[in-house]
């Protein structure tokens, strides 16, 4: 069984679809008991880094979240939900994320780039299970104003560049997360859905 969080965070619906054409059970939960028994747990998120924070905390999800990072399930962030894997943001200062990844998540400052980036664009993959059977270079869809910057060393398994290069995901252990959206990304993503699932 896959839980996906449901913290009033948006974008869990595509996400519950794309997932279930995969033939996953998923359970679209904001219960701590249900989250402790799944298999793997995955982590949407859009809108503002700490109003996500609050969202996870006023549903006493923050503590489950924790144990799950740490007990070794396989365990995706998406979008916010990835960002929140790293210590802070510059979006909502003194608010903390979980830290599981080192650094801090900025706002695009290229002179000229228009913000937020919407639409698609590259990956420059590092080898990881989740790229399985995707192409060289594959394009995948983007939403977002901030991005986790690319020292986060050696966790980055993909980079991305828009006016500067950023991590555009991360893994260690059983943990990974993603900056782009895999529900909107069509085949690619499709296939990385895949790969978590272990289908």
């Amino acid at each position: 069984m896959v839980a996906l969080i449901d913290y009033g965070s948006g974008n869990v619906r595509s996400v519950f679809n794309a997932l279930r054409q995969h033939g996953a059970d998923v359970q679209l939960t904001a219960d701590p008991a249900v989250i402790a028994r799944a298999e793997r747990v995955v982590l949407p998120g859009v809108g503002a880094f700490g109003d996500c924070v609050r969202g996870l905390e006023e549903r006493g999800l923050w503590k489950i979240m924790q144990d799950v990072l740490g007990d070794g399930r396989p365990f995706l962030g998406i979008c916010v939900g990835y960002q929140m894997l790293f210590e802070e943001s510059e979006e909502s200062p003194g608010v903390r994320g979980f830290g599981f990844f080192r650094g801090k998540v900025r706002r695009f400052s290229t002179p000229g780039m228009k913000v937020p980036q919407i639409g698609w664009n590259s990956l420059d993959l590092a080898p990881h299970p989740l790229w399985t059977g995707l192409p060289a270079d594959p394009f995948v869809y983007f939403v977002h104003s901030y991005f986790p910057a690319t020292d986060a060393e050696p966790a980055v398994i993909a980079r991305s560049t828009y006016g500067e290069t950023f991590a555009a995901a991360a893994s260690r252990g059983s943990v990974a997360g993603v900056q782009f959206h895999p529900e909107k990304s069509q085949t690619v993503g499709l296939t990385i859905l895949r790969n978590f699932l272990g289908a």
